[in-house]
């Protein structure tokens, strides 16, 4: 269980004031559940986010993981970032099992692993090759992959498939939905796109303008797996126009 109490961010901003980025979040993620934030530029998602990582500390309030308190970065929560951060010397399956290496396992251990991995997000054939040699959507996908290594009890994703062209996103939607139908791992997204978070989320979270707190509450009941043709259908498209309509009036108040 992932618990969030009154959780408040504030920056020093350069004339001496301070730019409130979060104002007293509250929220309880339930485990093996895919929760998403949506809302307007600025408006504190990716802070709130940084903060679960342990990137960022709070000026206010707790985050707490099963009891216990977050407060610097820990292999218990993997991240997997807009832009892919593979380290270009290493190879794909090396790239997979850095965080495998940090924890002690030897060379083959955590090869295998790495190499279990690959084959789940279906780039089995590209383990060992370097990285610029795959399209970004690969790129993502191995990104994924290494942030599943370790088995983390949550995954933490901030705009992963946002500098991807459309076609590529929804391919990737159907490889992030199958890691969690057979993995069970704990997500929180944030994204633009309300496709792609009604597709992926039990719940969505909107938020407000800066500073950010959670101003609805959407509740997912649509049935897994989903698929891309679901995402025409009017309930699905009933669900997308109701979390646009509230981003829009948080966003013209």
């Amino acid at each position: 269980m992932l618990q969030i109490r009154d959780a408040s961010v504030a920056f020093p901003a350069s004339d001496g004031s301070a730019v409130h980025a979060l104002d007293h979040v509250s929220l309880d993620i339930a485990p093996d559940s895919i929760v998403v934030a949506v809302g307007a530029s600025g408006c504190g998602k990716s802070t709130l986010l940084n903060a679960i990582a342990g990137f960022l500390p709070l000026t206010a309030g707790s985050i707490t993981l099963d009891g216990e308190e977050i407060d610097r970065p820990g292999g218990d929560r993997g991240v997997v970032f807009q832009k892919d951060t593979l380290l270009p010397w290493a190879s794909v399956v090396d790239n997979v099992a850095l965080g495998l290496k940090f924890a002690g396992l030897s060379k083959t251990a955590r090869r295998e692993r790495a190499r279990e991995l690959l084959d789940l997000v279906g780039l089995a054939d590209f383990a060992d090759k370097p990285p610029y040699e795959l399209s970004g959507g690969m790129r993502q996908r191995v990104g994924l992959a290494r942030a599943l290594a370790t088995d983390p009890k949550i995954l933490l994703m901030d705009e992963p498939f946002g500098a991807l062209d459309a076609f590529t996103r929804e391919e990737l939607w159907g490889v992030m939905q199958a890691l969690w139908l057979e993995k069970r791992f704990t997500g929180v997204l944030v994204t633009h796109d309300l496709r792609e978070a009604v597709y992926l989320a039990d719940t969505v979270y909107v938020m407000s303008r800066r500073p950010g707190r959670i101003v609805m509450v959407r509740k997912i009941d649509l049935p897994r797996p989903r698929t891309l043709a679901a995402t025409f259908e009017p309930a699905f498209v009933d669900i997308v126009h109701e979390l646009r309509d509230r981003i829009h009036q948080e966003h013209a108040a």
